[in-house]
């Protein structure tokens, strides 16, 4: 119970600072571009073993514009999670928490609709494993491959909804993104 409170309160605090970023951005900045900077909180589902839900944030800079591949834009997405949960074998009762650290390099599509801003991304991450089972496989710690596709779709000047699928942490993961930087 402490860890989740531990999450809550990550959370809450990026949820925090990005609104004040978003706040402070014009209202003309809604699309994802060049020097783009966003940061969020994100739920996920589906994750690892018996864990329902994970509890995280991403953060995401833009590289550079790709004109020769259908005027995308290239990005660095950072990402964590937190997982926990609980199980029994035979009688005996262990508890696992995993926290998956990844890096993703994203494709963002160019659509007409600056409110829109799907990508597609690939990437490596760590998940830190630990475990109350003395078993095998009780506190394996691995890289792992993640690829993923997903959408912003900005609500505000500088407020997105964010939403995910693939494999990596979670197969689903919904959240907002906060505008700290980037005005095309």
């Amino acid at each position: 119970m402490r860890d989740m409170m531990r999450a809550a309160a990550v959370v809450a605090v990026l949820v925090v600072i990005g609104s004040g970023a978003a706040m402070a951005q014009k209202k003309t900045d809604r699309a994802f571009g060049v020097n783009s900077t966003d940061i969020g909180p994100v739920i996920g589902l589906g994750g690892i073993g018996s864990a329902g839900l994970s509890f995280g944030g991403r953060f995401e800079r833009a590289i550079k514009a790709l004109p020769n591949l259908g005027d995308g834009i290239l990005a660095l997405q950072l990402s964590a999670d937190y997982y926990s949960y609980s199980n029994t074998f035979a009688t005996v009762g262990y508890k696992f928490k995993y926290i998956p650290i990844g890096a993703t390099a994203n494709y963002h599509i160019k659509v007409n609709d600056s409110k829109f801003d799907p990508f597609v991304g690939l990437g490596i991450g760590y998940a830190i494993v630990s475990s109350s089972y003395a078993g095998v496989g009780g506190s394996a710690s691995a890289a792992y491959f993640i690829g993923r596709a997903g959408l912003r779709y900005y609500m505000a000047s500088g407020v997105a909804l964010y939403g995910d699928v693939g494999a990596g942490a979670a197969t689903l993961n919904a959240g907002l993104m906060f505008k700290l930087s980037g005005n095309k």
